[in-house]
Formats: structure tokens, sequence, C-alpha cells
């Protein structure tokens, strides 16, 4: 994985929301955004901002219990999952996440459970804890994702 733009600092939920929206407008079907990082690091926050960016208006809990939510929105289906609580990575098809990668806009978290079913060319944002805010790095062996966030 190489950093394809340089990393964002987030010190507060505005700022992770704007970086959302910005995000959003530069996405379609068949991208993969995988969304790495501890606990509290903004994942879920940052997946919620984007999936309202693309034009949802109802309401977007997390997907840690029921694993994935989809939504319709204005550009196709949004698929956010959370694979925090999956045990191994062959459960990872019980849920239909590889079929998506093709088809909808995927927001993964925990990333790390997909085992072998990591998509290539995905985006990784990786999020870490820095100070009171986020710093969000962003990671892909694509080197396409360089020319789409150039401006972000």
């Amino acid at each position: 994985m190489n950093a394809v733009h340089p990393p964002v600092f987030l010190p507060d939920p505005d700022a992770t929301d704007a970086l959302a929206t910005r995000l959003a407008a530069r996405l379609g079907a068949g991208d993969v955004l995988l969304l790495e990082g501890q606990i509290g690091a903004g994942k879920t926050h940052l997946a919620r901002a984007l999936i309202r960016a693309r034009g949802v208006a109802e309401d977007v809990p997390s997907p840690t219990f029921t694993l994935v939510q989809v939504y319709d929105s204005d550009a196709g289906e949004i698929w956010h999952a959370d694979l925090y609580r999956l045990g191994d990575p062959d459960e990872v098809i019980e849920l239909g996440l590889a079929e998506a990668f093709d088809t909808a806009l995927c927001l993964v978290e925990w990333p790390g459970k997909l085992g072998p079913d990591r998509p290539r060319g995905a985006l990784e944002l990786r999020f870490t804890l820095s100070g009171e805010g986020r710093c969000v790095a962003f990671l892909s062996d694509d080197p396409a994702w360089e020319t789409r966030l150039a401006d972000l």
C-alpha cells in the first residue's frame, strides 16, 4: 500500500463531515473504502457523513450488530459494513460483500477481517488519534487514487 494523498488532520466532527462531503463527490459504484483504525478513531462518523452526503436522508445506524446496512443513494447502492464481530474471513462470503465490491459504493470498517477477500484497488483510510482530533492517511495499491484525490 502506498500513500496516495497527504494525511489530513481532523480537529473536530465538523472537519470530518467536510472531508466526507468532499470525498463523497469523488466516489461511485465499484469504489471500496477500507476504514481502518482503533475503536473511537472516527471510522463510523466518516461513513455516516459520507452516506448522508450522497443524499441518504434516512437514519444511518452503525452496522456493528447487523454487520451490513444497505442504502439507496443518488448514485446507486451504498453498502456500509462493520466486520468487527466476524470470527473468520469465510463469513464475509455470506454477507454478499464480494459481489457488492463490483456494483456498489462500499464502506468497510475493520477491513482486516476480509482476509483474502480484501479487494485490490480499494482506498484505505487509516485513522489515528492525534491529540483531541484524528489524522487520516490515504493508502492504496492503485495509483489512480492519486489523481482522483488530488484536489481533496
